[in-house]
Parts: C-alpha cells; sequence; structure tokens
C-alpha cells in the first residue's frame, strides 16, 4: 500500500509538524482576558478590557465603557464578574439591551462569542483572549483607525467622530470646541533639513499634544502637519488655554535631528459650537481653519479664537 506523500517530503512533514505545534501551543495559552469589541457604533473597533468587580456601559462620562451613541442611555447596562464568570444586566435603559438577539429583562450570563446589542446601532462582542490575539486585535485596531506616523487618530476617524460628536452637542445643547493647529514653516523645515527631520519633528509634536489631554479628546492627525483637537463638553475659553499650553509647551521644547536643533513652533486656531452658528461638521472646520490661518497672518506661533 503506498505511503502518504508527507512520508517523503520532509519540508511538508515539517509544515504539518509546525501547523500542529502551533494549535498545541494555542490550546495551552490561557484565554483568560475578557474583552468586549465593538463591531458596530460610533466607537466601532474599539476594545475594552473587562477588569475588577463591575463596569457601567453606557454614555454617562464616568462609564466603564463609554460609548458615544444617542441610542444608548446614560448609565444602559451593567457588566459584572462573579468567580470567572461575567453578567450582564439592562440597567432600565430607554431602548433595551439584547444577547444574541433576544431582549434580556434579567441578569443573564455571557458566553465566548456573545453579540450584546445596546439601542438600535451599537453591537459588542464578548470574548475571551490570550495576550497575543488581544495585542492583535489592538493592532488591528489601530491600523484602521490611526495614521501610522505619528500614532493620531487619521482624519477618517476624526471626521466620523466629529459628525457624531457636533449632532450630540447640537441635541443636548452641550458645547464643543476644535483646536486645529499646524506648524510654522514646516516646508523650510523639510527643505533645510530633510524630510526625515519633518518625520520627527511631526511625532515628537504628536507625543507633546497627546501628553497633554484628557482620555476623551480626540487628537488626530488632519493632513500633512495639520491635527486637530475635539474636545466634547468644553467652552471656547478653556480650549484657548489648552492651546496655549499646547504653543507654549512645544515652543519650550528641544527638537533635535542629527545633532542640530530645529526651530519648531505651533500656530492654533480655535473654534465651538454654540459661540459660533455651527450648522455642519465642515462649518466647524471651516471656522477653526479661519482662526487659524488668521494667527498665521498676525504672525505665528499664537492661539487664535474665532469669537462668531
Amino acid at each position: 500500500m503506498a505511503g502518504s506523500p508527507l512520508d517523503d517530503d520532509p519540508d511538508a512533514t515539517m509544515v504539518a509538524s509546525m501547523g500542529e505545534l502551533e494549535h498545541e501551543l494555542r490550546k495551552r495559552r490561557p484565554r483568560d482576558r475578557a474583552n468586549v469589541v465593538v463591531l458596530a457604533g460610533a466607537n466601532v473597533g474599539e476594545m475594552y478590557r473587562l477588569e475588577g468587580v463591575e463596569v457601567i456601559v453606557g454614555r454617562a462620562s464616568n462609564a466603564g465603557i463609554r460609548l458615544n451613541d444617542d441610542g444608548i442611555s446614560r448609565r444602559h447596562a451593567r457588566i459584572t464578574a462573579d468567580r470567572g464568570s461575567f453578567f450582564i444586566e439592562d440597567l432600565g435603559s430607554a431602548n433595551g439591551t439584547m444577547v444574541n438577539g433576544v431582549r434580556i429583562t434579567a441578569r443573564q450570563s455571557l458566553q465566548d462569542g456573545d453579540k450584546i446589542r445596546l439601542g438600535p446601532a451599537t453591537i459588542l462582542k464578548f470574548g475571551y483572549h490570550d495576550d497575543i490575539e488581544e495585542s492583535f486585535q489592538q493592532r488591528m485596531y489601530d491600523a484602521a483607525l490611526r495614521d501610522g506616523l505619528t500614532g493620531a487618530f487619521n482624519k477618517k476617524f476624526f471626521l466620523d467622530r466629529l459628525d457624531s460628536e457636533l449632532s450630540y452637542a447640537r441635541r443636548h445643547h452641550f458645547d464643543l470646541s476644535l483646536l486645529m493647529f499646524d506648524v510654522d514653516f514646516f516646508k523650510r523645515i523639510n527643505d533645510t533639513y530633510g524630510h526625515l527631520a519633518g518625520d520627527l519633528v511631526l511625532q515628537k509634536l504628536s507625543k507633546l499634544a497627546a501628553g497633554a489631554l484628557r482620555q476623551e479628546d480626540i487628537f488626530a492627525r488632519y493632513g500633512g502637519e495639520e491635527f486637530a483637537i475635539l474636545c466634547r463638553g468644553v467652552k471656547i475659553q478653556h480650549a484657548g488655554v489648552l492651546g496655549e499650553r499646547l504653543r507654549g509647551n512645544v515652543e519650550s521644547s528641544v527638537f533635535e535631528h542629527e545633532g542640530r536643533r530645529l526651530p519648531v513652533t505651533i500656530s492654533v486656531g480655535v473654534a465651538a459650537y454654540p459661540t459660533s452658528p455651527i450648522e455642519s461638521p465642515n462649518q466647524l472646520i471651516a471656522a477653526a481653519d479661519e482662526a487659524l490661518y488668521e494667527a498665521k497672518r498676525c504672525g505665528r506661533n499664537r492661539v487664535l479664537l474665532k469669537q462668531s
């Protein structure tokens, strides 16, 4: 009787053995990290590790899993841990909580792979991961939503969030501030010191900006050397203070490339709803951009607020 083709092919045998080894290693790796991943909704792609005894899911600013969706109540649901198992219960939300298509009316256990619908638009997936799977999920999220050079959110993510945040602000009469800033004479930096120096400037600038923000603020690379910061619940005057703090931090920081110090300053434009009569995301961007270019016309390295 003829033997298997694998018997005479050491490379194929090795591949098969490696596959079996990986399968065995996956079985031995503990999948003990409970997470929920947003499959649909304003926060799509985000992953939240479930830690502690309980976590509140909702729109409230102090919710452990805060989801930016008007169809979700401020305190919509609660996920609790009990002796290694996880449970979910609805907290009297307006639009209800469903697990695998069935609306829950009492505390219900969660199984690996369960789909949780909150309101009409947001869907979460509950599951257990090991450290490799968790790292992979985070890398996939970052690749889809973040700029590869600076680590800031990309323009698409920013525009999506701006649309939902402005809609929320208009419906609930919240303040919403937008800061737009860019590097003064950035082309001169690239032409004089090279594009690697320019990349270094953008990377360090992004770290400075990210370090000055709240967790809920949205920081994005809008294009080239221009960046945007979106601040929910922040009045234009307070956004101006943030812009001035960032401007000062950049001016006082040392930017060096190959032993040479680079001259780096930024100009900042700030606009806000309802300070300006904003009807659309494009109008808010245009107002902040107008303030930014006015700051440049006035000499650069300064912050200017669009007051009307």
